[in-house]
């Protein structure tokens, strides 16, 4: 990996922690996810005009990746109702590089050389660390570790289907805009079809705050598609979730009450 792509994953990092700790601030998940994804839509549609039209080997990694991600926002939610932040965010994380070696030596013939696969291992294993570190003292919420493995395994498959769906587009930013214009449909019109009348009045007070996570998750991305064009897709994985550190300290800032004890212990580690 280049010092070039590493920069860049570890900038999508930032940035990707930035969006989850605003999605775990607002209180309603069902809101702030409407607004990161609905804006991440209205992010797709203005890029489309500007950028290239994704080559047609792409588009089956499209639109499988689409349903996936609607799937990962529905499990990450659910993981943000069940669990404490600091302790659903690394497992969904962290199990993820793991599943994405495996997929990637199955789907892309990539398979990691001993100092890689060290690196992969040490990230899950610290990730892990940070999660266990968080449940000292506390009886284990099966439920809530439950929905942070699926959103694990939901990980590992996009990013893997937008590994090879990206290299077969001939241009990151053509794919990042048709799959934020394709997969920003679904939550904000399922959240306008519950709400009906009350959709503005629930929307409005964090508007701002949900466009701002929808810009930051669309860069964050972004920058891991370019990023797995040219390097392996196992790497750029396991670099990236170093966001987890990243999100702590976000979250730590924002004083995240009896959480906030458990980041701040888990910065350190």
């Amino acid at each position: 990996m280049t010092p070039l792509v590493t920069a860049a994953v570890l900038l999508a990092a930032v940035t990707h922690a930035g969006w989850n700790a605003i999605a775990h601030r607002i209180t309603d998940k069902l809101v702030g996810f409407a607004l990161i994804s609905g804006g991440g839509l209205l992010i797709g549609l203005a890029m489309v005009p500007f950028v290239p039209f994704p080559a047609a080997g792409a588009w089956p990694y499209l639109s499988c990746s689409a349903a996936i991600h609607i799937a990962y926002y529905a499990l990450l939610m659910k993981s943000f109702r069940l669990g404490d932040f600091g302790q659903a965010y690394p497992i969904a994380r962290g199990s993820a590089p793991l599943v994405v070696t495996v997929l990637a030596a199955v789907f892309a013939h990539e398979v990691p050389d001993g100092w890689a696969a060290a690196g992969i291992a040490l990230s899950c294993a610290g990730l892990t660390g940070v999660a266990l570190w968080g449940l000292r003292g506390h009886r284990p919420d099966w439920a809530a570790i439950g929905a942070a493995l699926a959103t694990g395994l939901t990980i590992a498959a996009y990013t893997v289907v937008d590994g090879l769906g990206v290299r077969a587009s001939g241009s990151p930013l053509g794919y990042i805009a048709w799959l934020m214009a394709i997969q920003g449909t679904v939550i904000p019109a399922y959240a306008l079809w519950r709400w009906r009348r009350r959709a503005g009045a629930l929307l409005r007070p964090h508007a701002g705050l949900g466009l701002l996570g929808a810009a930051l998750s669309v860069t964050a991305y972004a920058l891991v598609l370019w990023a797995q064009t040219r390097a392996e897709l196992a790497p750029v994985a396991a670099l990236r979730e170093s966001s987890v550190k990243s999100c702590s300290c976000s979250n730590n800032l924002a004083g995240q009450g009896a959480g906030r004890r458990v980041i701040a212990k888990a910065w350190a580690f």
